[in-house]
């Protein structure tokens, strides 16, 4: 049985909440731009993750590695701003 990688399970999960946030942000505050931004870097993620662990070699590893942290950071920052003009609030 394969070992479970919960850096892989945890950007899942944190995939499927970005984009239920963008959705319901989508539907009652009807703002597309910004939730399109989250639902890309959010989701960019897991998915660099999971190219990673089928890299071609240490250097590839890394760089999928690096590419999912740049876009880790993008998100932060997508989610700053929404906080900041109130499009979502902290719960």
């Amino acid at each position: 049985m394969a070992q479970e990688n919960i850096v892989q399970k945890k950007s899942f999960e944190f995939a499927v909440k970005a984009v239920k946030l963008a959705y319901a942000v989508q539907k009652e505050k009807k703002e597309y731009d910004l939730t399109r931004q989250i639902i890309r870097s959010a989701t960019s993620i897991g998915a660099n993750l999971e190219e990673s662990m089928g890299g071609q070699s240490d250097k590839d590893f890394l760089h999928k590695v690096s590419i999912s942290y740049k876009e880790a950071r993008e998100t932060e920052y997508w989610l700053r701003l929404m906080l900041e003009v109130e499009l979502i609030s902290k719960g």
